[in-house]
C-alpha cells in the first residue's frame, strides 16, 4: 500500500494556496530549495506534474487542482479535529448533537437547549427522538455530544458514559379549566374514577403516578397511555382527561394548553440527566446547557 506522505502535501498546499514558491518561503520559514525539492518528492510518489512553470510563475496543472482540492478538504477536516478536541467552535459555528429521551416533554427539552442559541458564538442544535436504547449506541460512536434523559445510565447498559445531574423538580397534574376546578375540590380523592392520560409504562414518571395512586388508594379511569408526551398534552388540552406535568414548565404548560393545575404530587421529585462519554465536559455548548440547568431551570 502506498502511503501518502501529508508533509509534502502541506508544503505544496501552501505554495498553491501562497501563488509562489517565495511566498510560501516566508509562511513556513524553510529555504524555497527545500519546499521544491519537498514538492519534487510528492510529484515523484504521484507520478504527476502538479505545477507548470510560465514565465517566472507557477501555474497549477489539471492533477495540480486535484491534489489542490484533496489538500483543502485534508487540513480543514485537521483543524476541525483539533477544534473540536479543544472544545473550539468550528467552522462559523457550535454544533451541538443531541439525542432526547422520548419520555421528556418538548417544553422541558427546549428550555434546557435555549442556553446554546443565546452562546456568544453562532451555534447549531441537531436534535434526534428516541429510547435511550435507540439513543446510547449514538452516544457511544460520537454521534451525538448528549442525551437529555430521565434517568441515568443503568449498570446493565454496556456503554461507556457519565450521567450527569442536572436538577430536580415537582409533578403537578393538570386538567381543563372546568374539569381542574371540579377536582381540586377533595384532591386528591376526587381524582377517583376520573378520566387520566397516563405516559406508556416503563419510563421513571409512570412509576410515580402508579405508587402515588397507589398510596392514596386512588383508582382513576385510564382512558390512554401515551410515548409521545406532547401527543398526551394535546389530549388533555382537548379536555380528556387529567395529565401530569413538570413544575418547572407550569407555567408554559398552563399557556401553550390551556389547562390549569388540579395539585401535585407531593412525594415524588423528578430528575434529569445530561448523558455524555466524557466525565469532563469539554464541549462549550454542552457546559452551557449543564450550567443554565443547574444555576437557573432547576436552582
Amino acid at each position: 500500500m502506498d502511503w501518502l506522505n501529508y508533509h509534502h502535501l502541506y508544503y505544496f498546499w501552501t505554495v498553491a494556496r501562497a501563488g509562489s514558491i517565495a511566498a510560501a518561503s516566508q509562511e513556513l520559514l524553510l529555504a524555497p530549495p527545500t519546499i521544491s525539492a519537498q514538492i519534487h518528492e510528492l510529484e515523484r510518489s504521484l507520478g504527476e506534474k502538479l505545477f507548470d512553470r510560465v514565465g517566472r510563475s507557477l501555474a497549477l496543472t489539471e492533477m495540480g487542482r486535484v491534489v489542490l482540492r484533496y489538500g483543502d478538504e485534508i487540513f480543514s477536516l485537521g483543524r476541525e479535529m483539533v477544534d473540536t478536541l479543544k472544545g473550539r467552535s468550528v467552522g462559523v459555528s457550535i454544533q451541538v448533537n443531541v439525542g432526547i429521551n422520548d419520555a421528556i416533554p418538548k417544553l422541558v427539552a427546549y428550555r434546557l437547549l435555549s442556553p446554546v442559541i443565546h452562546l456568544p458564538e453562532p451555534s447549531r442544535i441537531s436534535c434526534v427522538d428516541g429510547s435511550p436504547a435507540q439513543l446510547l449506541p449514538a452516544l457511544a460512536v460520537h454521534d451525538l455530544d448528549l442525551i437529555l434523559s430521565d434517568a441515568p445510565v443503568g449498570p446493565h447498559i454496556r456503554v461507556r458514559a457519565y450521567s450527569h445531574l442536572l436538577g430536580e423538580c415537582g409533578v403537578t397534574l393538570f386538567a381543563s379549566p372546568k374539569d381542574s376546578q371540579r377536582m381540586r375540590k377533595g384532591f386528591p380523592r376526587s381524582l377517583h374514577g376520573a378520566p387520566a392520560l397516563l405516559p406508556a409504562p416503563g419510563g421513571a414518571l409512570r412509576a410515580a403516578i402508579d405508587r402515588w395512586l397507589e398510596a392514596v388508594d386512588v383508582t382513576p379511569k385510564v382512558i390512554g397511555e401515551f410515548e409521545d408526551i406532547a401527543l398526551l398534552s394535546t389530549f388533555g388540552e382537548h379536555g380528556e382527561g387529567f395529565f401530569a406535568g413538570y413544575d418547572v414548565v407550569e407555567s408554559d404548560i398552563m399557556r401553550r394548553f390551556r389547562v390549569e393545575p388540579i395539585g401535585a404530587i407531593e412525594s415524588h421529585r423528578e430528575r434529569f440527566f445530561a448523558i455524555t462519554v466524557e466525565r469532563r465536559i469539554r464541549h462549550p455548548a454542552v457546559a452551557a446547557i449543564m450550567k443554565a440547568a443547574r444555576s437557573q431551570l432547576f436552582k
